[in-house]
């Protein structure tokens, strides 16, 4: 046991728990209302918002999944750099078109937006619940994220006592984000990117000075970096030309290009930009974000410098462990555990944010659509509230019962589900030209082959659902080609949704009834008084 590094550890979580529980006087509103708990009143500025979304998108298994990929597979890891390159374009110009039009019609959650753009219930359901289902693994990982760190400091072995302290961490961010709603995780968001870009800029300085000492190439910074370019594998340091390989250019390609599309599809970043106070504020954001994107391409060299420095992967963590192996090599006790509880407060503002956006959507989209129309507001926020805890409890009991790499694999396969609601969603922000029904048989067509694809992958080294990478084989010219399943399932949804919708509309079948007016998605004023 490091009991250095876990003392520091339990005071900065200590710490950050205290700000849970404060942040519910933070910018103070009526937290019985749901409008209040889980988008914190849409007070949130340009500052704030920044924090909220970087922490909500740069997560703990961002800290620890990206140099793993890295780590294990080499250079098609970085595609993560693109991807958020390519993602922040779109949010400029998509995300305050619906800022505008769910602030005008009080809209709490994307299925809302749908359920009032296309009149139809059925739809904003299976909207809802690709919402809940992609989101559910992306909350467990955020406890891998956790119980990675812990391993590392110690905590190991089998049985009860081994679960504890995740089952602790569990029950801490549960209560914060009961009794505080979104304003914890805001709050907590100031000090996790503190914590996490002292790690990283000590890190970036400090590891290629242990590599370049080690490996005799001098004691420098920029001896480091010569010697771990050097010392890495060719086959890692490059992408293969071949379109038939896992990591060749048309992979990386379309990795990076659909998971740009589904980023912000995901209902814990929507929930983000709706707790803005202007569409203004989100605009800034989207100027500002490329700050993490910067931050995430020193993180993804931690692979590279773990693979040189030695770092072996511990079951039944795997590649994962890469950067708790590193910091324990090359740190002091004292700064493994600062390093530690920057990683593991990194998993505990995504893991709130996620439990908030799932709650809202199974209370306004399921409960008061189905179970209890007329749910006041203050049900709907007991009811919300609830909700938030169960999704909790039943990531934690994946993390606890079933073995890590399923909560890996089924996170992939969200990435794959959450893309196929991005047709309803944002092409409803432009033009009302699709019709409902091509939209519902468009996302089960998507839904159904992308899980297809990421099943029948696999191989004994390679089981099911273990990668979300699929070798398409074209039967005119024998090509292969190795892309990303989301990508080619979301170009099916999409030809679907419009050879229906042209059927459709050419025999007058009843589009619904649209509730929203074109006026509904431009520029509002910002509320005087309005905090940011």
């Amino acid at each position: 046991m490091n009991w250095t590094a876990l003392i520091v550890f339990i005071l900065l979580f200590a710490f950050v728990t205290v700000l849970g529980f404060v942040a519910a006087r933070w910018r103070r509103g009526d937290l019985d209302l749901l409008n209040e708990w889980g988008l914190a009143g849409r007070r949130f500025g340009t500052v704030v918002t920044w924090f909220l979304l970087g922490g909500d998108l740069y997560t703990a298994y961002t800290f620890i999944a990206v140099p793993a990929l890295v780590y294990g597979s080499g250079a098609i890891g970085f595609f993560a750099l693109p991807y958020t390159i390519i993602a922040y374009p779109l949010v400029f110009l998509i995300m305050p078109r619906l800022w505008n039009v769910c602030r005008r019609h009080a809209y709490v959650t994307p299925s809302d937006f749908v359920r009032g753009r296309y009149g139809s219930h059925v739809l904003a359901l299976v909207i809802a619940l690709t919402g809940i289902l992609a989101t559910m693994p992306y909350i467990a990982l955020q406890l891998v994220g956790i119980e990675v760190v812990l391993a590392a400091m110690g905590i190991t072995g089998t049985g009860f006592a081994t679960d504890l302290p995740l089952i602790i961490a569990f029950v801490i961010l549960a209560a914060y984000t009961y009794f505080s709603g979104l304003r914890a995780p805001a709050l907590i968001a100031l000090v996790k990117d503190a914590l996490i870009y002292i790690t990283v800029i000590v890190a970036i300085i400090a590891v290629p000075m242990y590599i370049a000492r080690t490996t005799g190439h001098g004691s420098s910074v920029v001896d480091g970096y010569t010697a771990l370019f050097s010392a890495v594998p060719k086959a890692k340091l490059f992408l293969s030309p071949l379109s038939s390989s896992r990591g060749g250019y048309f992979a990386f390609a379309t990795l990076a290009l659909g998971s740009a599309f589904a980023l912000f599809m995901y209902p814990h970043s929507i929930t983000g930009v709706l707790s803005s106070n202007s569409g203004r504020a989100i605009k800034r954001n989207a100027a500002l974000l490329p700050a993490y994107s910067f931050l995430l391409g020193l993180i993804a060299l931690f692979g590279y410098m773990a693979l040189v420095a030695g770092v072996k992967p511990v079951l039944p963590y795997g590649a994962q462990y890469a950067v708790p192996g590193l910091f324990i090599k090359v740190f002091p006790s004292w700064f493994q555990g600062f390093a530690f509880a920057a990683i593991a407060i990194g998993a505990l503002v995504p893991a709130s944010i996620m439990s908030i956006a799932a709650a809202n959507l199974f209370t306004r989209n399921i409960y008061k659509e189905y179970i209890r129309r007329d749910a006041t507001d203050r049900q709907e926020s007991s009811v919300a509230k609830l909700t938030s805890l169960v999704v909790k409890f039943g990531a934690l009991l994946f993390i606890v019962f079933l073995p890590t790499q399923q909560a890996i694999n089924f996170q992939l396969l969200g990435g794959v589900w959450i893309l196929q609601t991005f047709p309803a969603i944002v092409f409803g922000l432009y033009t009302r030209w699709f019709h409902r029904w091509a939209l519902l048989a468009g996302w089960a067509v998507g839904m159904l082959l992308g899980t297809y694809m990421a099943y029948i992958q696999s191989s004994s080294t390679n089981p099911h659902f273990a990668s979300s990478t699929y070798i398409l084989h074209l039967p005119f010219d024998g090509g292969a080609f190795a892309g990303y399943a989301a990508l080619y399932a979301f170009i099916a949804n999409l030809v679907v949704a419009i050879v229906l919708s042209l059927v459709f509309n050419a025999m007058k079948v009843s589009n619904g009834k649209d509730t929203t007016t074109a006026t509904d998605y431009e520029e509002q004023p910002v509320a005087v008084g309005v905090a940011s």
